[in-house]
């Protein structure tokens, strides 16, 4: 099979559905997106003409908005890890990192501050120190936004199989925090090599700041085109809102300010601080929102499973009752030929054996009734893809996915024909070995919980196979067979007849399902159904 013909994507739910990185804006997103560009430009517009007016010196006042930028973006961070960790997209992951980078950068930036905690800023800094830190700062922004942009619409995707969130979490904070640390020495310990910034006595912006605030700018302005081009998402959206207000601080703090703790200065750093908090506030929304929505939609699911789960008792209730009938009159007239023809009354005897023979037909034909719903004709079925009918499933189990934090990798590959069948039942037998697969992986705790679904044509024939695979506790050799029998079962609950009905509902689509030991451990079960062109 071609490579190029198999599309691989990480979820653990619908990602159109729920994630900000895909789910597009609604137009009231849009008009209070555009009001706040609107507002803070013309707030910028006001404060301009009175930019050099010079205030109190309130270095407190800068360490406050530090530290509040500083858990804005190591939030923001973590949230944007979560929505990475569900679709495995490699932008999603550059922007966490940025976002990390920054959040870490703003500790030694209190630090090292002039001004805040001492005259000249603690751990043997500068005036200068101050100045790399910030830099740094700002290009992590920006080079984040321009990666991440140009990462958008590429469909690249990072994959972790095998590696757990939290060995992911604490290797990008690892290496994160080294680059950190080095550029604190370089501030603080190398601090004379550093370009003079800003003067050691008036502590005025000097010729280098121009040029560095004019490449600052450029960047900046190309991470908002880029975004403005490739735009799609929820997250799209504010993070041009973040962009637009970190470009209206750079142009205020490196082509119109002259000194610090000016009217401007405060203005700015007060920009900087929205502009960081921005994509937080629509990360924090929209996440509230749509969990509610999930919440919903788990409890109409759930509401949904029990009332089929109700149904398939009712039935089995029926059926045992007429059954029952049919069993104990075959039994009774069993017992009575027998005694009849122990006294040579063969007439009553033949009486007995013609009640057992019509008793006998009667518990038949409840049967024949109940295999009749998996017929093998063409009531109810249509032609269908496949492709599509597992997306949907997934879709259905993404809140019980999403609890037992499993990882689902699909392999779809593209150009299946199409199958005939019943796509309700069909549903329920992917939905079924599904919900297995969690179920088999709960009591996991030492490995990832990964579930691998794949689709591909058996080859030298046009059947579709469909290949489930889970890494949980797997199953015997001596029960591969065994697991379709009806009330078998290696859960503590349910019925045991789960699989049977699956096996029955495959074979009624003149197909086969199969269950082997996957490797090096959990289950595959295998789907394999004959297409329209069979």
């Amino acid at each position: 099979m071609s490579r190029g013909a198999i599309s691989v994507v990480q979820l653990a739910f619908d990602e159109g559905q729920f994630l900000l990185a895909t789910l597009p804006p609604s137009k009231p997103q849009k008009r209070l997106a555009l009001g706040i560009i609107v507002a803070l430009l013309v707030i910028f517009l006001a404060i301009v003409p009175f930019a050099d007016i010079q205030l109190s010196r309130l270095g407190a006042f800068y360490l406050v908005i530090l530290a509040v930028t500083m858990v804005s973006d190591l939030i923001t961070s973590t949230l944007l890890f979560s929505q990475f960790f569900v679709a495995g997209r490699t932008a999603l992951f550059v922007l966490a990192i940025s976002y990390l980078f920054t959040g870490l950068l703003t500790i030694p930036l209190m630090l090292v501050f002039p001004g805040g905690l001492s005259p000249t800023g603690l751990i043997g800094a500068g005036l200068q120190s101050a100045v790399l830190i910030t830099v740094s700062y700002r290009l992590g922004v920006s080079l984040g936004l321009i990666a991440y942009a140009l990462l958008r619409n590429s469909g690249s995707k990072t994959s972790f199989f095998g590696r757990s969130p939290l060995v992911i979490a604490v290797g990008s904070v690892t290496v994160v925090v080294a680059i950190v640390c080095g550029l604190t020495w370089v501030a603080t310990a190398k601090e004379s090599l550093l370009p003079i910034i800003y003067a050691d006595t008036v502590e005025r912006y000097r010729s280098p700041a121009v040029l560095l605030a004019i490449v600052q700018l450029m960047l900046i302005a190309l991470a908002l085109v880029l975004l403005w081009v490739r735009w799609r998402s929820v997250l799209d959206l504010w993070l041009m809102v973040a962009c637009f207000t970190e470009l209206l601080f750079q142009i205020m703090n490196g082509l119109i300010l002259k000194e610090r703790f000016t009217l401007g200065w405060y203005g700015s750093r007060c920009y900087a601080l929205i502009a960081t908090m921005v994509v937080l506030f629509a990360l924090l929304s929209e996440t509230t929102t749509l969990y509610v929505k999930l919440a919903r939609s788990a409890a109409r699911e759930r509401g949904a499973r029990q009332t089929r789960q109700v149904a398939v008792g009712a039935m089995v209730a029926a059926v045992a009752h007429e059954l029952r009938q049919p069993l104990t009159a075959i039994a009774a007239d069993s017992s009575a030929a027998l005694r009849f023809m122990a006294k040579a009354k063969l007439d009553e005897a033949a009486a007995a054996i013609e009640g057992v023979v019509g008793s006998a037909r009667r518990a038949s034909k409840v049967i024949d009734s109940i295999r009749s719903f998996y017929r093998k004709d063409f009531h109810g079925r249509a032609s269908l893809d496949v492709n599509e009918l597992i997306r949907h499933v997934l879709a259905t189990a993404s809140a019980d996915l999403q609890t037992q934090r499993v990882s689902v990798s699909i392999e779809l590959r593209e150009g299946l024909p199409h199958l005939q069948a019943n796509r309700a039942q069909l549903e329920e037998v992917f939905l079924n070995l599904i919900m297995n697969a969690i179920e088999a992986m709960r009591p996991v705790t030492d490995r990832a919980h990964v579930l691998r679904i794949r689709s591909d044509i058996v080859q030298g024939s046009s059947t579709v196979l469909v290949s489930i695979e889970d890494a949980g506790t797997g199953i015997d050799g001596k029960d591969e067979e065994r697991i379709f029998e009806p009330f078998f079962s290696r859960k503590s609950e349910g019925m045991g007849i789960g699989l049977t009905i699956c096996r029955a509902i495959v074979e009624s689509h003149s197909g086969t399902l199969r269950a082997s030991a996957n490797h090096p451990y959990g289950t595959i079960f295998q789907v394999a159904l004959p297409s329209d062109n069979s």
